[in-house]
């Protein structure tokens, strides 16, 4: 956003503030609503000054990783801002506008080779905020001319396809039948938990991790019915942040009648981290099916997700309707898109979940993950790559005081799933979250129910309260003083109660 424009907003938000108060003597109010306009003014300033040099040390962290890559791995290895920025020759299409017209957005046709299974073509939906991502000058000055990026096509440049092409059609390492994982890149972890798929036990690459907690079986000749539940986490994180919160504090009944399944998803935790992927919504849809409702035989079941879970909890609903008995979403990504930005919903959702403010810290993270490529890399380069070194650190300086399962669950995964999960989920699923809604609506049953937290920063409230409009039925549930974090963690009890209760509702129903 435009520096001008945003000081204009918040002055106008606080004109807006001193007239509503209407008399003269109330200075407190106006004091405050003053300062609040100054905050915002000065956040804007900052926020811009600061973009504005990220986007040249992302574009100078560019060329310093293609030279590490290439000394490290002897491989020059493509990236997005360069292919973004890559000039020369017609666009080419990729995918006919005929196979295209089903669902709206750019796509790549990719060879998928999975492990024991012959390669087959697919049609992945790719979002195209991968690589058009207009540096902060660039959009201030745009938007002087035009209302929003345009729409995007269904093409591709060169730069981009010979990047995805280098990915998809590199030479195996071994004979097919000799499939092994390739190792992880030189700036990945490559500890036992973050490569641990790669050692062929539990499933190895086919398969993700996941933590059972079932029923302990009853004495013959006694027979127990058991429901089954699916955890999905949110963003860069994983199982723990299920299974060390809420499961130690579900009741003794709900654990003897609960067979409860938490996934890391494709590219988190312990499950498996592939080079080639582009971790696209078929991908993770694919690997839960085949992880968990094919391996588990689950005929029914209940899912709980939290944050980016939340839009592969509506697909998986989406897609086995009659087998879904209840849904709760927690800090659902939803916002939605206004006509006027219809023909790019890609860039709107990214520019509202990635402001690019330095104020709030989450805004100002979130905004590095998702609009610098290279800047990213090196907050995982940083944080994931040693993620051992800040668990010592952290035990050491709470002397073991405070549980550290959150490092686990937020710095195990590569930047590599991190980039390609929230670009072509987050974001990329903009079109599909109304479509998605709509369907539960109008032709789904099950029981829906709808967690925020009030303090929220990365995800407003306000997404909760579109979910629950555009689902009548949906009970929405707003705590106070909680956050995207806090909504579970500290609560823990409460909200291990309210999942037991919206099962027992849906099973009376």
């Amino acid at each position: 956003m435009h520096i001008a424009t945003c000081v204009w907003q918040e002055k106008a938000a606080a004109a807006a503030a001193m007239g509503a108060e209407g008399k003269k003597g109330d200075r407190v109010v106006s004091v405050a609503a003053m300062a609040a306009a100054a905050g915002g003014a000065l956040n804007c300033v900052v926020s811009f000054v600061v973009f504005s040099l990220l986007d040249v040390l992302d574009v100078v962290l560019c060329l310093v990783y293609k030279l590490v890559d290439y000394a490290v791995e002897a491989e020059w290895k493509s990236c997005y801002c360069t292919a973004a920025s890559g000039a020369g020759g017609e666009p080419r299409i990729l995918v006919p506008p005929s196979a295209a017209a089903a669902v709206p957005g750019p796509k790549v046709v990719r060879l998928s080779s999975a492990a024991n299974s012959k390669p087959r073509m697919q049609l992945e939906d790719v979002s195209d905020t991968l690589y058009v991502r207009p540096s902060l000058l660039a959009d201030a000055t745009r938007k002087g001319g035009a209302a929003g990026p345009a729409a995007p096509a269904l093409t591709v440049t060169p730069a981009i396809a010979e990047m995805i092409r280098g990915k998809l059609d590199r030479p195996p390492r071994t004979p097919p039948r000799q499939h092994h994982p390739a190792p992880p890149c030189w700036s990945d972890c490559d500890c036992k938990v973050c490569h641990s798929w790669s050692g062929g036990g539990g499933g190895g690459a086919s398969h993700l991790y996941v933590h059972v907690q079932a029923p302990p079986p009853p004495p013959p000749p006694e027979t127990v019915k058991t429901e089954d539940v699916v955890f999905i986490h949110g963003f860069i994180s994983s199982s723990v942040f299920w299974t060390e919160t809420v499961f130690p504090a579900f009741s003794a009944a709900a654990r003897g009648k609960y067979r409860m399944f938490a996934v890391d998803l494709l590219g988190f935790g312990r499950s498996p981290k592939p080079a080639d992927s582009l971790y696209t919504l078929r991908e993770h849809v694919e690997m839960i099916e085949r992880s968990v409702l094919r391996r588990y035989r689950l005929g029914s079941f209940h899912v709980v997700a939290h944050s980016l879970g939340s839009v592969l909890a509506l697909a998986l609903a989406v897609k086995y309707p009659d087998a879904v008995k209840s849904l709760t979403l927690l800090a659902p990504p939803y916002f939605p898109v206004p006509e006027s930005e219809a023909g790019a919903a890609t860039q709107y959702v990214m520019r509202r979940v990635a402001p690019r403010r330095v104020w709030p810290p989450i805004a100002f993270g979130a905004s590095m993950a998702c609009w610098y490529e290279h800047v990213s890399r090196t907050i995982c380069l940083t944080i994931c790559r040693h993620h051992r070194v800040w668990d010592r650190l952290f035990r050491i300086l709470t002397r073991n005081r405070v549980r550290t399962f959150l490092i686990e669950a937020f710095m195990c995964h590569t930047h590599n799933a991190a980039w390609h999960t929230l670009h072509n989920i987050i974001c990329g699923s903009a079109a599909r979250m109304g479509a998605y809604l709509d369907v539960l609506s109008s032709e789904l049953t099950c029981k829906v129910a709808i967690f925020h937290g009030r303090d929220d920063e990365l995800l407003p409230v306000e997404c909760a309260l579109a979910v629950g409009a555009r689902v009548p039925r949906a009970r929405v549930t707003v705590y106070d003083r909680k956050d995207h974090i806090t909504i579970i963690v500290g609560q823990e009890e409460l909200f291990a109660a309210e999942l037991e209760a919206i099962w027992r509702s849906a099973a009376a129903e």
